[in-house]
């Protein structure tokens, strides 16, 4: 069943990706919408997570600061490394009272998997029908883009990234929380 449902995911993602190079105009940019607005609320959500016990709200994590990755697909390399460098990080993201949470389109099957495998000690949630990447304006056809939003202990959505590189987007993330948290 895990195998069928990877290869499902796997083909799901390739049909993705494949119509985002075919149509990639400001058009099909846009299929998640406008990314919601810097210094405002950010769209609150629910979602089920890797731990399978009780689903995840942004709300938990009020009086903290909020790490909001969306990426494409577990398993895949630049999602596999950049949830390794979070979890590399962590403790530094822990020590600036940071929460990490990751969300893609995957099951929450294919969460545990993900991090049983890589050794993720943050939450994976599951936007199996998008919204939440669409509220987010992190959609594109069948997956979550590669998008990070910070989130201050208010609630207020304080930076997004629309062009993430894996290899040191932690670092970057890590760099710009220190500018935030010494201004608010």
């Amino acid at each position: 069943m895990k195998c069928n449902d990877r290869f499902i995911q796997r083909i799901r993602w390739v049909i993705g990706l494949a119509i985002a190079l075919l149509l990639f105009t400001p058009t099909a940019l846009a299929l998640g919408g406008e990314p919601p607005p810097l210094n405002q609320p950010a769209p609150l959500f629910t979602l089920p997570s890797n731990t399978g016990e009780s689903a995840v709200s942004l709300s938990d994590y009020r009086g903290q600061w909020v790490v909001v990755y969306f990426y494409p697909q577990d398993f895949t390399p630049g999602c596999t490394l950049e949830a390794q460098r979070f979890q590399r990080d962590l403790p530094q993201y822990l020590a600036r009272n940071t929460q990490i949470l990751g969300i893609s389109v995957d099951s929450v099957d294919s969460h545990a998997d993900f991090c049983d495998s890589e050794g993720l000690k943050f939450p994976l949630l599951a936007d199996e029908e998008g919204q939440v990447s669409k509220a987010y304006g992190s959609w594109m056809s069948y997956f979550s883009l590669r998008h990070t939003y910070i989130i201050d202990p208010e609630g207020i959505l304080r930076e997004r990234y629309a062009k993430v590189q894996p290899i040191s987007h932690s670092q970057e993330v890590l760099t710009r929380l220190d500018e935030l948290q010494k201004t608010i």
